[in-house]
């Protein structure tokens, strides 16, 4: 099975849009790692339309992008000190990645 910086590459089952290559900054590594939090959890929820803590406009939009092909954002609160990291796929589908907001 294929790894990137230290995780599996899972695809949720019934997912509801290809999330295609998946990318990591260091920082999003270093948070999953002190978090004690496996990539593929945050995935799967992102890829099955769980958007985390999004307002509800956000979330909405979220919805609607699923099937017009555009951007999916989804963030979560991770970790003993509540840090967010976001979960980014691009409009084509073709890549995802895992950062943190400081490092958009």
């Amino acid at each position: 099975m294929p790894t990137h910086h230290g995780f599996f590459i899972i695809s949720a089952p019934g997912g509801l849009f290809p999330i295609g290559n998946i990318v990591a900054t260091p920082g999003a590594l270093d948070l999953l790692d002190r978090a004690g939090v496996n990539a593929n959890t945050l995935l799967n929820r992102h890829q099955l339309g769980d958007w985390g803590n999004l307002d509800s406009d956000d979330a909405t939009e979220n919805s609607l992008a699923v099937h017009a092909g555009n951007r999916l954002l989804s963030a979560y609160i991770i970790g003993s000190a509540a840090e967010r990291i976001w979960i980014i796929t691009e409009h084509d589908r073709s890549i995802t990645t895992l950062l943190l907001p400081e490092e958009y």
